[in-house]
């Protein structure tokens, strides 16, 4: 009829009852394998799994035990990672994915701002006016102030952040990894001299100049060889400076072939300051970021880059949360999640061609 309106039913939700007679077993084989409660055989068992994941009643048993577990959860950050900027979006992304994990989750997100002096007894009050189940810090490794949390005993998690104690779970990317990726790439496209581009930073930007020196010690090249610049910040700006007075006082490149640089951010400025000198990149020397922000893909050469997997970390950390909240028995041993990251090779550091 015109001007009607016609209404998809919503799809049935799917039931324990559905997986027994899809899987072709008894409700209670299920109930047993799902929840390890008795001995199954392999086939059955990898039947049921098969189904239940199949049909989607894996996804709805952890999104349900998700929301059982957590109801609302405090965000804790520096302040100026709340200002959305083209220079943030390392931050903005990992927020905003934790955001849209949390909203598919029913977990009401509670931001708060760590003031300069990194007061814990404010985070603490904003956990407890909030009524939180749970804690995620994110870009913050200040001793002093995981100390506090460590001591205060809830349930909390460093989201791009480390522990050196190993008293709080944690998730990051692997960034000692991802800078012995890129650097080993590059070691095997002939470079031998590369400059490592970087900022006196938190704990994550060490694991990834300690990648970098790891890839020159994989390949038995001598330390000297792995260079290092130390800009001011990880702003482009900072990256431009450095990288321009680098090239001052070494009279240009000093045999150096590619550069290594710890942020996108920080390889978009030392693209500027090449160009500035007449440099041509790749064909003087050839450039590699860390983060795989958009930016990167529109520069001029586009960057390559390690493809840091930003969408992932919130919820691992909302995953970690839950486990800690969860635990019965004996104590649950702390964990250190680190996420892999890939290379995008794109034309400021591309791939020889392929010969036919």
């Amino acid at each position: 009829m015109a001007g009607s309106v016609i209404e998809r039913a919503k799809p049935p939700k799917v039931g324990i009852k559905d997986v027994s007679r899809e899987a072709g077993v008894a409700i209670s084989t299920v109930s047993h394998v799902l929840n390890g409660t008795a001995p199954i055989s392999s086939a059955v068992r990898a039947r049921v799994l098969d189904v239940a994941r199949r049909l989607g009643y894996l996804a709805r048993r952890q999104a349900m035990g998700a929301i059982g577990a957590l109801q609302a959860v405090v965000v804790a950050m520096p302040p100026d990672t709340l200002a959305q900027t083209s220079l943030n979006l390392v931050s903005w992304t990992i927020l905003k994915a934790l955001g849209s994990a949390c909203e598919a989750r029913g977990i009401r997100l509670v931001p708060h701002a760590i003031d300069a002096a990194g007061d814990a007894n404010g985070l603490l009050d904003a956990l407890a006016t909030s009524q939180a189940d749970g804690l995620l810090l994110l870009n913050i490794d200040r001793p002093e102030l995981i100390d506090a949390i460590a001591a205060a005993d809830i349930a909390a998690v460093l989201l791009n952040s480390e522990d050196s104690r190993m008293r709080l779970d944690s998730v990051t990317p692997g960034n000692r990894f991802g800078a012995c990726l890129a650097t080993n790439w590059l070691i095997g496209q002939g470079h031998r001299q590369i400059l490592h581009v970087t900022w006196q930073g938190r704990t994550t930007i060490r694991r990834r100049a300690e990648g970098f020196c790891d890839a020159f010690a994989d390949h038995g090249l001598p330390p000297e060889n792995a260079r290092f610049c130390y800009a001011r910040s990880w702003e482009p700006e900072a990256g431009e400076a450095a990288v321009t007075a680098w090239l001052d006082q070494h009279n240009g490149l000093d045999g150096v072939t590619a550069i290594f640089c710890a942020a996108d951010n920080l390889a978009l400025g030392v693209m500027r300051a090449l160009t500035a000198r007449g440099l041509n990149v790749p064909g003087d020397v050839s450039l590699m970021g860390f983060d795989g922000i958009a930016p990167g893909q529109f520069a001029a050469p586009s960057l390559s880059t390690v493809n840091v997997p930003l969408e992932q970390l919130g919820a691992a950390a909302l995953n970690l949360l839950e486990q800690r909240l969860t635990s019965v028995g004996a104590p649950r041993a702390t964990q250190k999640l680190e996420l892999g990251c890939d290379l995008v090779l794109r034309d400021s550091a591309p791939a020889p061609p392929t010969i036919a």
